[in-house]
């Protein structure tokens, strides 16, 4: 049997990470995983507030995500996760899975991030962005990861991932 395999597509609100990868998830096949779904109401009700997290809030719901993953693994399935991942010890703490993990940071520039962000609707405010922002540690070289352009319509992303991991 084919070891599991789990593609994190990840970023900062707004990013456009939550439409790709599930398209990217219909696209292959793969059970798919909505991180926000996965904070319990404590975190919800603090980004509500416009109170960023902080480690100790994150790693329970990080720790779930990953039990996840393992969960389908154990199934022998891979799965496509949408989560922010922001820094590297959460991206280390995701890819404890089961299965091997892999990185997709779906990257935006800070104005359109707070243009798409005013036009929706979501717990989490345009205030905490720059919070997000400056929490962000990009995919270093010796991790199992890439970036996109999230500026790219989403099909684009989507077919550009496909190709890459079909």
């Amino acid at each position: 049997m084919n070891e599991a395999s789990h593609i994190v597509v990840m970023g900062v609100s707004g990013s456009g990470k939550s439409t790709a990868a599930s398209a990217l998830a219909d696209a292959l096949g793969r059970p798919f995983a909505e991180g926000d779904e996965f904070h319990p109401p404590a975190n919800v009700a603090k980004m509500s507030e416009g109170t960023p997290l902080n480690d100790a809030d994150r790693e329970p719901w990080l720790d779930s995500i990953r039990d996840w993953m393992s969960a389908h693994a154990a199934k022998g399935e891979s799965t496509v996760v949408a989560c922010s991942a922001l820094r590297r010890v959460y991206r280390e703490r995701l890819a404890a899975a089961d299965g091997r993990v892999q990185f997709v940071l779906v990257d935006v520039t800070p104005e359109e991030l707070r243009r798409r962000m005013g036009e929706r609707e979501h717990f989490m405010p345009v205030s905490l962005l720059d919070s997000q922002l400056a929490t962000l540690e990009t995919i270093a070289d010796d991790e199992d990861g890439f970036l996109v352009d999230g500026t790219q319509a989403p099909d684009e992303i989507v077919s550009g991932l496909v190709a890459r991991f079909s």
